[in-house]
């Protein structure tokens, strides 16, 4: 039994426990992540998406292997166990090759899912609800778990070779990876007629393809609970809405709710949502987004400050200038607005732009004028009030680097508390 599994199967026996699945490639992130499991509870599950890492790189140039040695090299030097990590893969399926009929798209999502079973990730996020071209739109629900199950045949194939205990996740209502384009007004969850027909068509799915042991590892079901964020506002839980839908799952022993798109819910709304059975909390931009304001901070401080400067927020506004092309589609309005999105919009497009070589050296810069000159505790309390608190107790080293690290744990700390974690 993977530690997944282990973890998830106090929620069956009635603990409000859950599991914070960190969906970011940034290693500043990832250390954030391992360092809070070490020091809090739980396991650490960190996700790569289907169009971030693939058989030919995504759009991070990393294949599975790559994203897995990044992880387990970042988890090693944090002093974290690698039997309390696990590797996800999300959105496996024809996603990347839409533009394709479906027998190449899908051919294509066979190689992707027996690569990423092969560098070791055990959860498989099984989601082929995207049409091919010549496909009817929308594409018929037995369609999708028809071609779910066909993945799951080529994960157990690649598993078996391995030697890998696997978990799957279903679903298709399945929200757009990163947050909603359009601006969200209010959603309507998932009903509870819908979740039952996905559940049926998968497992009947996995029958006809020669599976069935498979389904067995079905671990979790994305369905839509009500949350959901655009570039300025957040749709926050409601329990009430969602009450018929929560009570599904428990008439399906071993199964959980996955959520996505939890970024930016309050505690009590993530803390509800654990209580109401999706157990599997997905984050991403959200740990990116506070990974931007404490970089902002710090180069705010830098200004205050003699020397040369790293120019950080002038060189990631000069990157995303150059390359519109993670961002133009979702960013409306005149240029002011667009300026504006570009560096605080919720959906945080940013977070494609942290990797190129002129912004990294500058977060190093940064990182080196900080630390060589010292930052001013008064001026560290008017950026980062949080960590100014720590590092007067003592619980946090004042350096650059850290100080970063520690502001995205503020919002683990969050989902760490929602989980029944201990945090740190």
């Amino acid at each position: 039994m993977t530690p997944l599994r282990a973890w998830l199967a106090r929620h069956h026996e009635g603990e409000p426990v859950g599991v914070t699945s960190v969906c970011s490639a940034h290693p500043l992130v990832i250390e954030a992540a391992a360092l809070q499991v070490k020091d809090g509870g739980g396991v650490l599950l960190v996700e790569a998406t289907s169009n971030q890492v693939d058989q030919y790189g995504g759009y991070t140039g990393m294949r599975p292997a790559d994203f897995a040695a990044l992880v387990h090299g970042i988890v090693d030097r944090a002093g974290l166990p690698r039997e309390r990590v696990v590797l996800g893969g999300d959105h496996l399926g024809p996603q990347r090759w839409r533009d394709l009929g479906p027998d190449e798209a899908m051919d294509r999502a066979d190689a992707l899912v027996t690569a990423y079973v092969r560098a070791g990730f055990t959860k498989i996020h099984l989601d082929c609800s995207a049409a091919c071209a010549g496909d009817p739109v929308p594409l018929p629900g037995t369609l999708v778990a028809e071609r779910a199950a066909r993945l799951a045949r080529t994960a157990e194939k690649a598993a078996a070779e391995v030697r890998a205990d696997l978990g799957y996740v279903i679903g298709t209502e399945v929200p757009v990876p990163g947050g909603a384009r359009e601006t969200i007004e209010s959603l309507t969850p998932t009903t509870p007629q819908a979740a039952r027909a996905t559940v049926a068509e998968h497992r009947a799915a996995f029958a006809e393809a020669g599976v069935d042991d498979a389904w067995e590892r079905v671990i979790a079901l994305v369905v839509q609970p009500g949350v959901e964020f655009d570039h300025v506002r957040v749709v926050d839980y409601a329990p009430a809405a969602a009450r018929s839908l929560s009570e599904v799952v428990t008439e399906y022993p071993g199964l959980v709710f996955e959520a996505h798109s939890t970024d930016y819910q309050t505690r009590d709304g993530l803390a509800a949502l654990v209580r109401d059975h999706w157990a599997v909390l997905k984050v991403g931009p959200g740990l990116t987004f506070a990974l931007r304001e404490a970089l902002f901070a710090l180069a705010a401080i830098e200004d205050e400050l003699a020397g040369d400067r790293s120019g950080l927020v002038d060189k990631l506004e000069a990157a995303m200038l150059a390359d519109p092309s993670w961002w133009a589609g979702y960013y409306d309005g005149d240029p002011d607005q667009q300026r504006l999105a570009r560096r605080y919009s919720y959906s945080d497009r940013s977070r494609y732009y942290w990797p190129r070589p002129e912004v990294e050296a500058a977060v190093e810069r940064l990182f080196h004028n900080l630390d060589t000159v010292g930052i001013p505790l008064p001026l560290l309390s008017q950026y980062l009030p949080d960590q100014y608190r720590r590092v007067r107790a003592g619980e946090l080293s004042p350096t650059a680097r850290a100080l970063v690290i520690d502001h995205v744990r503020d919002v683990l700390r969050e989902y760490a508390h929602a989980c029944g974690e201990v945090a740190a």
